[in-house]
């Protein structure tokens, strides 16, 4: 069964048949746990880097930046099964907000660079990613299988 996740938005399942997808992630990132072995993996639509912006929209919507919505993930990840340790992270989007002149406020770049030092706190490694540019990206989680597809510009490949 497909399942879209929203802007923001988060979904984890254990069900083999699930595919998780987002669409037009921009400067937004789009975070991929999957842990192969217990065949449980989740799907997170993130805006921005740090929820110090806005913490009370953090306490009711935690999956709206990178710092609270990732751990949140891992949390979700392993509550149907998974193991952080055994968790497969992948990531897309992080484009530039704007496609001429400068981007001011790099959104996108600032949203990976979150993820990069939470990951390196969490002692999770990244597997693959694809950001940056200024093309919006489609990602797609197989919950059997672990495949993550993007789909960029008509072209659709595995990350």
């Amino acid at each position: 069964m497909k399942q879209v996740v929203g802007v923001p938005g988060m979904a984890v399942s254990n069900d083999p048949d699930d595919v998780l997808i987002t669409y037009a992630l921009g400067s937004c990132l789009g975070i991929t746990a999957h842990d192969p072995v217990a065949r449980v993996g989740g799907l997170l639509h993130v805006m921005l880097p740090t929820s110090a912006v806005a913490p009370e929209k953090a306490e009711a919507t935690p999956w709206m930046f990178v710092d609270t919505g990732v751990p949140r993930l891992f949390d979700e990840c392993c509550r149907a099964g998974a193991q952080k340790g055994r968790l497969v992270v992948k990531v897309a989007g992080g484009a530039a907000s704007q496609t001429e002149g400068e981007d001011h406020f790099q959104i996108g770049r600032r949203n990976f660079l979150a993820l990069r030092q939470l990951l390196w706190r969490e002692s999770v490694l990244l597997r693959a990613h694809d950001v940056g540019g200024n093309q919006s990206r489609t990602m797609a989680l197989e919950i059997g299988t672990g495949l993550v597809t993007l789909k960029v510009d008509g072209r659709t490949f595995e990350l």
